[in-house]
């Protein structure tokens, strides 16, 4: 029997073994990531450089398009080196690195879409108390949190992965390092500890889900209640994209991490696996900037200064 600790590579699922296909995979990923970037770089710069926007909701916005940026780079430049170089190889150390960034900034991102429905809640069902519940310092402290929740949990799960005896091969059903792959290779009823962490944590996300569906039930009747049709379209526009965000975001992680064995296939978990990692970095920018008119006209100013400055 081996263990983790004398694997020093594990080998990650292939999208295909078609040299064709790989770099199509390679230029398909790469536009995506560009868009990631691209699209989170100008919520974070507009948010930055607009003092308009300095208020909680653009805060926990920009700290919402860091973690998305962190997320994403986490995972998606790896995958293209290795269509690119048609290799499948990761170091363990680096398989280990890349398990916990990616924990550490998708478990602050759900708690940071709790935080932000808290945000929307207040807002619409409590504007008199907004400036006293949600002040700077309370809105540092949440996000400080969230991050610092996201960072435990993972350099918990990591360090418990690892431990793990390991004798089922190496190679991994997924195209980056995924908790649910590596306890395949296991053999050891220490695994059960693991799947009982898998399963806290769980709770805890389905915990944060009820908080915001509970919220945005309040902030519904609050809007419906609303007289003017102009009050309810700004309520709307700020609130439909974070619910549609929290939507995507939590069903695709539950798939990932609690549909059974028995429906799992290597094309049904890649599938689920960019839906979950891939898919919401990109289109989360798209998704804020389509209905928020603030967001839209402070990043117009930004691009028009950028170019009146141009000689």
């Amino acid at each position: 029997m081996s263990n983790s600790s004398s694997i020093t590579q594990f080998l990650l699922l292939a999208f295909t073994d078609t040299r064709e296909l790989q770099l199509l995979h390679f230029w398909l990923f790469l536009g995506i990531y560009l868009a990631a970037l691209l699209g989170n770089g100008l919520i974070i710069t507009t948010i930055a450089c607009d003092q308009h926007l300095h208020t909680p909701m653009y805060f926990f916005l920009l700290n919402l398009a860091l973690l998305d940026l962190g997320s994403i780079s986490t995972i998606v430049p790896n995958s293209m080196a290795n269509s690119l170089w048609d290799t499948r190889a990761i170091s363990s150390q680096g398989c280990a690195a890349q398990l916990f960034l990616f924990l550490f900034l998708i478990t602050a991102e759900l708690y940071l879409l709790t935080v932000m429905s808290y945000d929307r809640y207040v807002a619409i069902c409590k504007p008199l108390h907004y400036g006293t519940l949600l002040g700077s310092r309370a809105c540092v402290h949440m996000a400080a949190a969230a991050w610092a929740t996201g960072f435990l949990n993972a350099l918990l799960h990591t360090a418990n992965t690892f431990s793990l005896p390991l004798c089922k091969g190496n190679a991994l059903d997924q195209f980056f390092c995924e908790i649910p792959q590596i306890l395949k290779l296991s053999c050891s009823d220490a695994s059960l500890r693991e799947l009982g962490l898998i399963g806290l944590s769980v709770c805890l996300g389905f915990a944060c889900f009820v908080f915001i569906m509970l919220s945005y039930v309040q902030i519904l009747r609050a809007v419906l209640r609303i007289p003017s049709e102009q009050g309810r379209h700004k309520a709307f526009s700020t609130c439909l994209p974070h619910l549609a965000v929290v939507s995507l975001f939590v069903s695709t992680v539950m798939i990932a991490y609690l549909k059974s064995p028995s429906i799992s296939s290597p094309s049904l978990d890649l599938v689920v696996s960019v839906l979950y990692s891939v898919v919401p970095p990109a289109v989360n920018p798209l998704i804020y900037s389509m209905r928020n008119q603030e967001l839209k006209v402070a990043l117009k100013k930004l691009i028009q200064s950028f170019f009146s400055q141009q000689p």
